[in-house]
């Protein structure tokens, strides 16, 4: 099956999920490669089988190298105690699922294979190189292009809306999710990626060491019940992902060139994950 085929089978079965971002009316058809709303405003479903909300081209600073790098290190295994986290968090049961920002893809497609359940999931994000490669995974995930703070979807769609490291739109997520439904946010800790952040970054620097502690506040106060969960693990970093370590982190673009060219030199064969997971309810 081609995968404009994939994509329309899919849209014309979950059809009910999606809603027009100009009118904010579900759509009610699909007419040939396109969805329909009630107002005739349609959108096209592209060859590769995704769907662009987005009407103007957005900037983004993960660009076609860096989630080159990032499919790698992921497809490498970094994320996957992460995943592991998320997915003891989910029922065991099929859901719809919304990945926000999914950015290349691999952490939802991992997350999907390995619940092995008859899941719905949709993973969108701003950047269209992200979606692009996103559409090459060979998972039952549909990717789109849209912009988190006009979701285009329907109100009450979703069981559980996930985040590795996205930002936010709380009014939106509360918007889209069931009134039984489930949020993961997945946040950096103190020590995520601590031995690279201390090899680029001097003592001193706001770089060389980190805090959550705004992003989980502001977290707390919009779902005071809230659980936290730490995940830690070291990973044993294949020695020839290390340079893509490097490149997919946004930690490397502000150090400065000799610390860079000393972390090429001096490689590192673990490397920390430390994160939080924001879970509602």
């Amino acid at each position: 099956m081609k995968k404009i085929e994939k994509g329309l089978a899919f849209v014309k079965q979950e059809l009910a999920m999606f809603r027009c971002t100009v009118c904010m009316e579900p759509y009610v058809a699909v007419e040939g490669t396109s969805l329909v709303c009630a107002n005739h405003h349609q959108i096209d479903m592209n060859k590769k089988g995704t769907l662009t909300f987005l009407n103007h081209s957005v900037n983004t600073e993960y660009d076609d190298a860096m989630l080159a790098a990032r499919r790698r290190v992921l497809t490498a295994g970094l994320f996957d105690g992460i995943i592991a986290g998320v997915a003891a968090n989910l029922p065991q049961a099929a859901q719809s699922i919304l990945d926000v920002g999914t950015g290349e893809g691999t952490p939802f497609s991992r997350l999907l294979a390995k619940r092995q359940l008859a899941d719905v999931g949709i993973g969108f994000d701003i950047s269209k190189a992200g979606i692009n490669l996103a559409s090459q995974l060979d998972t039952n995930a549909f990717f789109a292009v849209a912009d988190l703070a006009k979701l285009p979807f329907n109100d009450q769609t979703f069981d559980a809306v996930i985040e590795f490291f996205s930002p936010s739109a709380y009014d939106e997520f509360k918007r889209v999710l069931k009134p039984t439904g489930r949020l993961i946010k997945v946040v950096p800790a103190a020590g995520y990626l601590r031995e690279l952040r201390e090899k680029l970054y001097p003592v001193g620097h706001p770089n060389h060491t980190y805090s959550n502690a705004k992003v989980v506040e502001r977290f707390m106060a919009q779902y005071p019940a809230a659980k936290r969960q730490s995940v830690q693990y070291v990973w044993d970093i294949p020695s020839e992902r290390y340079q893509d370590l490097l490149e997919m982190t946004p930690l490397h673009w502000g150090a400065r060139p000799e610390a860079q060219e000393a972390a090429k030199a001096q490689p590192l064969a673990q490397i920390t994950v430390d994160v939080e997971l924001l879970v509602v309810p």
